[in-house]
């Protein structure tokens, strides 16, 4: 057989094969989705993580849109025990995304009650209603002003909740694990409070300044001698500093006021004088990538992770252009999160393991 003809072979064999797999592409991709479908509903990532303390971004977003971070969430995991903060939009998909089951969510804690901290409550509720018919619903901590946030999603979703019951069955989705219970808490001025502790785990609240938003917190969450401060929405806090001391990995809100700054002359450029006056308005509550970069440094923290990023970042190279001068300030690793970012903290080490979920 020639050259020729050899070639001429495969390429009739090729068409033939392409186009019995188009003749039978339906049916091909109904096997694949099974698939598909069997290997998702199989997954669960707390049985795959090794024991430790992982955190991933469920949503590293602002409420500015990004494609890449959605509004703002933070996974925990201690363990076998999982914890989300904060519940932007996104939350219950993105968490979907990793590998987790809604179901096994134990609690759920809230920093502040601006809206992209909280406008994917009502999905991720219902998801960890739904998805294994739990028959109790989530204790949901907060600063006072929770049990207000957790009755006005009750009350927008019972219509929802007796629609599902009536078409399931009680037996599916008991209606007493509908929804959240709302767990207030008060801050002391000079220190934090503990909201759990056992015997291997311990979850705090403290104050930070995000005035005029107030009660706003932070939490810092411990495992088995491993250790993460989630900062919440801020300006530069002296009690982040002082909760971060030492930790493995610091959680930090960051908004670039050069960028945002841009965002502010294109609005007034385009006449819209109200996003102008928003863009200025922002600034001063939140912190800069250098002024978290200082907090890492004095607080020795080991690992500084961005998230609640501000303003959207869509153009390669933009993330440093972010940093400004945050890494000649500390000197540790930094990262500037994006959505499915994960860390693992495992026990009894001192090892930190970056990686992705999706």
């Amino acid at each position: 057989m020639t050259i020729r003809r050899f070639f001429m072979f495969v390429l009739a064999l090729l068409l033939v094969g392409g186009g019995l797999a188009y003749l039978f592409r339906a049916p091909l991709s109904m096997a694949v989705a099974q698939r598909v479908a069997n290997s998702r509903l199989a997954a669960d990532a707390l049985n795959e993580l090794p024991d430790g303390l992982h955190i991933g971004l469920c949503g590293a977003g602002s409420p500015m849109p990004d494609d890449r971070r959605l509004g703002a969430c933070t996974v925990v995991v201690a363990g076998k025990r999982l914890f989300v903060f904060d519940t932007g939009n996104g939350s219950a998909r993105n968490l979907g995304r990793m590998g987790f089951v809604h179901g096994r969510i134990e609690a759920i804690f809230l920093t502040h009650f601006h809206s992209d901290h909280i406008d994917g409550l009502g999905e991720l509720l219902m998801q960890r209603w739904v998805s294994t018919g739990n028959a109790a619903p989530v204790p949901l901590h907060g600063p006072p002003g929770v049990e207000k946030v957790v009755a006005g999603f009750m009350q927008a979703y019972e219509q929802d909740r007796h629609y599902r019951v009536a078409h399931h069955g009680e037996a599916t989705v008991p209606s007493s694990g509908f929804g959240a219970m709302a767990k207030p808490f008060n801050v002391p001025p000079d220190g934090p409070v503990v909201l759990i502790k056992d015997r291997d785990l311990e979850i705090s609240a403290f104050g930070v300044d995000h005035q005029p938003v107030h009660p706003a917190v932070g939490y810092r969450i411990t495992y088995k001698g491993r250790s993460v401060v989630l900062s919440g929405d801020t300006k530069k806090s002296a009690a982040v500093q002082r909760e971060a001391a030492g930790v493995d990995l610091l959680v930090h809100e960051a908004l670039s006021p050069t960028m945002v700054g841009l965002l502010g002359q294109g609005a007034a450029a385009a006449g819209r004088l109200n996003v102008k006056k928003l863009m200025a308005d922002i600034i001063d509550y939140h912190t800069t990538p250098e002024q978290a970069a200082e907090i890492a440094r004095d607080a020795k923290v080991r690992y500084l992770l961005f998230s609640h990023i501000a303003p959207p970042l869509p153009l390669p190279g933009m993330a440093a252009a972010f940093l400004g001068d945050a890494a000649g300030i500390y000197d540790g690793p930094i990262r500037v999160g994006i959505d499915g970012d994960f860390i693992s903290l495992p026990a009894g080490s001192s090892q930190i393991d970056v990686g992705r979920r999706f």
